[in-house]
């Protein structure tokens, strides 16, 4: 063979050195069991076979067979599972799939033998991945940030705070993935059944915007408190920003839109024209708010940032669009007229 016939050699695979086609798009699904670490160890296989199991029963019950059998790069990851799929699919996980996985896991924990339950927090993306049928197929961005947003804050604090006897799952769906299959009309589920989060993971340079779901919610969990430290919407914030220096001028007077007050582990969210002042008693387990002076007085009291096991500290919650739980606009005195 002469030196012309002999191959090019392989161009760099440095990112930025040229340019080349991107690997196919999946949808990338992963779960983790909650408290898995809190069990003795000699239960975490049996834990870990059980997850597996559930997921094949879940997937069959939802007409989904032909997904689980041919998912792509599955993987364990000891207190939980990973593998791609057709994104094609995606808007049947979203539903019926994560309802079937509730009731499966109702099922299971009803009649499991033993003191182990299995409550699973699940993430949905979509993104291009290797899969080529190679040994390290489906690692990339879209992979790291499925896991991140697995653990991210949110989901953790809902799944947390819910009753562990009526919510097994909750879920968080990446901006991209809630974009394609939910606002795009394609899921069996409206946009408003499901809530936007900032996902951010403690330790961790990750912050994007989601959405969590939970098929069977119980007791306050639409409550956006649970969420974070300050839930203010960008129309709030731009009023309370524009109007800073009314409040020092008008003896007590707090700006004429909403204002949010911050705890230090909770929130406290207000409106309208307050007038004198506001008292901050930062108590364990939740923030007790005292209005002391002015045309409004009350109290409410938040429940703080543990719940039923799970520890959830830092912030939480970011920018929520729209109105959320107890704001209050205008002038109280003419509401309760």
């Amino acid at each position: 063979m002469s030196q012309s016939d002999q191959p090019m050699p392989e161009a760099s695979a440095l990112p930025y050195s040229r340019s080349r086609q991107l690997p196919p798009y999946r949808g990338i699904v992963a779960v983790d069991a909650k408290d898995f670490t809190g069990y003795p160890a000699i239960e975490h296989g049996m834990i870990s076979q059980a997850v597996l199991q559930v997921l094949q029963w879940s997937f069959e019950r939802a007409g989904l067979a032909e997904v689980w059998h041919g998912r792509r790069f599955p993987a364990s990851t000891g207190d939980g599972y990973v593998f791609g799929f057709d994104p094609a699919w995606m808007p049947f996980l979203i539903h019926p799939w994560l309802h079937t996985l509730q009731e499966v896991l109702t099922e299971f924990n009803v009649n499991s033998v033993g003191t182990v339950r299995i409550r699973l927090r699940v993430s949905l993306h979509i993104g291009p991945l290797p899969d080529s049928g190679g040994e390290f197929d489906g690692n990339g961005t879209p992979r790291n940030d499925t896991h991140r947003l697995l653990d991210s804050r949110p989901v953790k604090a809902m799944l947390a705070a819910s009753n562990e006897s009526i919510t097994q799952v909750a879920a968080i769906l990446s901006d991209r993935c809630y974009d394609d299959a939910v606002a795009g009309g394609f899921t069996g589920r409206h946009p408003d059944h499901f809530i936007e989060v900032p996902a951010t993971v403690e330790g961790k340079r990750f912050d994007q915007r989601a959405w969590l779901y939970v098929p069977a919610p119980s007791g306050n969990l639409y409550d956006r408190r649970i969420l974070g430290d300050a839930v203010v919407g960008e129309h709030e914030r731009a009023q309370a920003a524009a109007e800073p220096a009314a409040g020092q001028a008008d003896g007590g007077r707090v700006g004429s839109g909403p204002v949010s007050y911050r705890a230090d582990r909770g929130n406290v969210n207000g409106g309208g024209t307050v007038h004198g002042g506001q008292h901050v008693t930062n108590v364990e387990g939740g923030q007790q708010v005292t209005k002391v002076r002015g045309d409004y007085a009350g109290r409410d009291f938040v429940r703080g940032d543990s719940f039923g096991g799970d520890y959830v500290a830092g912030h939480k919650a970011g920018t929520v669009h729209g109105n959320q739980g107890d704001t209050f606009h205008g002038d109280k005195k003419e509401r309760r007229r």
